[in-house]
Order: C-alpha cells, then sequence, then structure tokens
C-alpha cells in the first residue's frame, strides 16, 4: 500500500510542472538560451508579472530553472534551464509529437463512442 501512496505523490508532482501552461511556456521558452526577465515577459502573452514571478520561482524551486543576478545598476535577472531542466526537453519533444498525432479535440466516431481500435 506504501508502494501506491508515494506513486501518487510522484505524479502529483509531476502534474505541478506539466499541468500548468506556464510552466511549459516558460520552460519551452528557455530551451534554446538564456532570458533577461522581461524578454521572458514579452514572449508570454495574456499573462501577468505577478503570476510569470510566481511560475519562475516554482521552477527554480524545484531544480528545472536557474536565476542568476548581476550585481549592476539596475540589476539584471537572467534565466537559464538547469541540467535538470534540459532533461525534461526530450519529454516535452515527445509530448509535442503525441499530441500531433492524437489530436484531443478531433477524436474519431469509434472513439467518441467509447470504442478502442486496436
Amino acid at each position: 500500500m506504501k508502494h501506491e501512496t508515494e506513486s501518487k505523490c510522484n505524479i502529483d508532482e509531476y502534474v505541478e510542472v506539466f499541468g500548468n501552461k506556464w510552466n511549459l511556456v516558460i520552460i519551452s521558452n528557455l530551451r534554446e538560451s538564456t532570458l533577461r526577465y522581461t524578454e521572458l515577459q514579452s514572449r508570454m502573452q495574456g499573462i501577468n508579472a505577478k503570476t510569470i514571478t510566481t511560475h519562475l520561482r516554482k521552477l527554480e524551486e524545484y531544480a528545472i530553472i536557474e536565476r542568476k543576478i548581476y550585481a549592476e545598476v539596475p540589476p539584471r535577472v537572467e534565466y537559464s534551464l538547469t541540467k535538470r531542466g534540459k532533461a525534461l526537453l526530450p519529454v516535452l519533444k515527445a509530448m509535442a509529437e503525441w499530441s500531433k498525432k492524437n489530436p484531443l479535440l478531433k477524436m474519431t466516431e469509434n472513439e467518441a463512442n467509447g470504442k478502442t481500435e486496436i
């Protein structure tokens, strides 16, 4: 029984990261390069500064991204993927490929009626 509880907790942790579109958008934007906060913000439409900051902190807490603060005036802050964050990129690519092959909004008639084709 303990194993089921541990598995559920692990799944909950992954859903926390993958189940939130803003986390995925942040990771996707950082996949190719390090970005300053304002660059990241300009690439993300429909999200306010507080929400971005909240998600950046959570991803930093999970060691998926790192924040580097430069002692300048004005201060410069850059975000990049950690080694752990970069390890997620193949998973995200696989999810994107799966979604192209299996669009959830376009089910076949059999799928809509609960019939599975093998």
